[in-house]
C-alpha cells in the first residue's frame, strides 16, 4: 500500500489527526507527496515522504497567439473561504480605477456563491464579474486562453493544478505566497507572489503586469519552460518506480504467471 497525500492543509491535519495518520502510515510501504512543501511538513512529524509532482496536460492546456483587447483576470478555485475569492473581487475593483474595462471570471462552485455575488453588487462590479461555475477541462482550457492574468488568492495551498494549467496556457500568474506555492512559482521569474488576505497587494501585482508587457512576456516564457517538468511523460516513470519498488514477491510472481 502506498499513500498519496495532496492537501495543502497538511500541518493542521497532522496536528488534529496524528494518531489516525500514524495507524495508516504504519501499514503503508511508502508515502508520496507532490511537493517539497509537503515533504517538509511530514518530516516535521517524522514521516519520510517521496516527491511525485502533479501532472499537466500540455496538449489540452496550451497558449493563445494573442492577448485579449481588455484585461481579463481569471480565478480557477472553488467558492470556499479557503480560496479567498473575496480578495480577487476586491482587487478587481481597485484595478478598474486604472483599467475600467478590466473584468474577472471566477470558475468554480461552492457554498460562498451568494455571499460573493452580494459583494460584487456592494462594490458596484456587477458588469465586470462572471461566475462561470464548474467547467469541464476543455472549457477551462479555453478560459485560460482568453485570460491576461491568472489569480490564485488561496489562504492555504500545496501544488495547485490551476497554477500549472495557467502557466501551460501562457498566462502570467499572481498568487499568494502560501504553502507549496513558492516551491512551484519563483517570484518575479515564473510568477508574482503576494501576501494572503491582501487585496491591495493582489491589485498592485496585477497592475504591475498590465503596465509592463515585457514582464508579462518574461513570466509567460519562463512558465511555459517550467511546466515541461510536469508532463505525464516525466512524472509517470517516477510514480511507476515507486509502485514497482514496493511490489511484494508474491505479487510479482502472480503478475509473471499472467
Amino acid at each position: 500500500m502506498l499513500v498519496n497525500y495532496r492537501g495543502g492543509e497538511a500541518a493542521g491535519f497532522l496536528e488534529q489527526s496524528g494518531r489516525a495518520v500514524a495507524l495508516t502510515l504504519r501499514r503503508a510501504q511508502a508515502l508520496l507527496v507532490p511537493s517539497g512543501f509537503l515533504q517538509n511538513v511530514f518530516a516535521r512529524h517524522r514521516y519520510a515522504a517521496e516527491i511525485v509532482p502533479n501532472v499537466v496536460d500540455l496538449q489540452r492546456f496550451s497558449p493563445s497567439d494573442c492577448e485579449p483587447a481588455a484585461p481579463h483576470l481569471v480565478v480557477a478555485r472553488n467558492l470556499e473561504a479557503l480560496y479567498d475569492n473575496e480578495s480577487a473581487i476586491r482587487a478587481l475593483a481597485m484595478i478598474r480605477v486604472r483599467y475600467p474595462a478590466a473584468r474577472l471570471t471566477v470558475a468554480g462552485s461552492g457554498p460562498e456563491l451568494q455571499r460573493l455575488m452580494d459583494l460584487v453588487e456592494e462594490l458596484s462590479q456587477g458588469d465586470a464579474v462572471s461566475f462561470a461555475g464548474r467547467l469541464d477541462r476543455d472549457a477551462m482550457a479555453e478560459l485560460y486562453r482568453s485570460a491576461t492574468v491568472s489569480l490564485n488568492p488561496s489562504l492555504a495551498d500545496n501544488m495547485p493544478n490551476s497554477v500549472l494549467e495557467s502557466m501551460a496556457s501562457g498566462v502570467p500568474v499572481v498568487s499568494t505566497d502560501v504553502g507549496g506555492v513558492p516551491y512551484l512559482l519563483e517570484h518575479e521569474y515564473t510568477g508574482l507572489l503576494v501576501k494572503p488576505r491582501d487585496p491591495s497587494g493582489l491589485a498592485a501585482a496585477v497592475l504591475r503586469l498590465l503596465d509592463d508587457p515585457e514582464l508579462r512576456m518574461h513570466l509567460r516564457e519562463a512558465g511555459l519552460a517550467e511546466v515541461e517538468r510536469y508532463t505525464w511523460g516525466r512524472v509517470a516513470p517516477l510514480l511507476a518506480a515507486h509502485y514497482e519498488a514496493h511490489r511484494s514477491p508474491q505479487a510479482v510472481t502472480a503478475a509473471q504467471r499472467h
